[in-house]
This record gives C-alpha cells, sequence and structure tokens, in this order.
C-alpha cells in the first residue's frame, strides 16, 4: 500500500535462543553485565573494541560500537532491573560513526531485536536471550554468543 514502509527482508525473520546459567544471584549478574568495564569484556565476543554508549533506561535511544568496525543504534523498549532487557534495532553505523538506514545490510539488520531475562532459583541466574533477526545474521550469532556467555559467567565470577 503506497505510504507503507515494508522491507523485503522481513519474511527471512529468524528467531533465535541461547541461555547460560551463571552461579551467582541475578542482581549480581545484570549488575555484571551492564556494568561499564565489565560489559565490553563480555560483548567482545562480537567485536574486540565493542563498547556501550547511551543509558540503560527505558525508552533511550542507545549506540553499541566498535570505533573499528561500526555498529549499531538501538531504542531499549524494556529495561526492567534484574528481570529483562528489549532493545530494538533501529540504524547501522558506519564506522566513521554515521547512522546507515539505507543499504541491504542495515535493511536486513533494522527491526533485530534482543531481549534478555534472568531468572534466579536458589542462587543460580539463568539468562535467556532471544534473538529476531534476518536470516544473514544466523551464523555470526551462533559463532559468537557461546564465547559470550562464557564471558558472561566468567566475569560473574560464577561462585
Amino acid at each position: 500500500p503506497a505510504g507503507r514502509n515494508v522491507s523485503p527482508w522481513r519474511d527471512q525473520m529468524i528467531k533465535l535462543e541461547y541461555s547460560i546459567k551463571i552461579n551467582a544471584n541475578k542482581a549480581h549478574v545484570w549488575k555484571t553485565m551492564l556494568e561499564p568495564g565489565k560489559n565490553e569484556q563480555w560483548v567482545k565476543a562480537f567485536s574486540e573494541g565493542s563498547r556501550f554508549e547511551g543509558k540503560w533506561e527505558q525508552g533511550a535511544t542507545v549506540r553499541f560500537v566498535d570505533p573499528a568496525m561500526g555498529g549499531t543504534k538501538a531504542i531499549l523498549e524494556i529495561v526492567d532491573p534484574y528481570d529483562g532487557i528489549r532493545a530494538k534495532h533501529i540504524a547501522m553505523i558506519t564506522d566513521d560513526g554515521k547512522e546507515e538506514t539505507d543499504n541491504d545490510t542495515a535493511r536486513r539488520w533494522i527491526g533485530t531485536t534482543e531481549k534478555y531475562e534472568f531468572f534466579e532459583h536458589q542462587g543460580q541466574t539463568t539468562i535467556t536471550i532471544e534473538m529476531n533477526t534476518h536470516s544473514s545474521f544466523v551464523d555470526m550469532f551462533d559463532a559468537c554468543w557461546p564465547k559470550a556467555r562464557d564471558n558472561m559467567k566468567r566475569l560473574s565470577g560464577a561462585r
């Protein structure tokens, strides 16, 4: 229909799920995952120089960038401390810091969502990660998430 922006990539969205159990309470795991200095350590599984720019607040627009490679811009749709985060990606960031929404890769990426849920039972926290993304990103996530989960576990001091 006229005036409606329909991406030809939406029909190729795939739901990916990952999880990890950590021997620490969810408040500790949450803080470790988001804390400056530690956040960069677990996300380096995706890109060595990755960092977060912004505030972990519901409704905030944030950037996940590696200055050498670029990154992504997202809206934090849900930030429920110690329970969950949901982010929706709205642009890619080029290696020179500009927002990109029009090339093929950006059109496949925009609309990707990532959701983190934290469940605690008897002092152990399970984080479930759900990614809804274009099928072209599946191999990257399947290669990177196991490393990211291991990093999270190590940084949380698995006690």
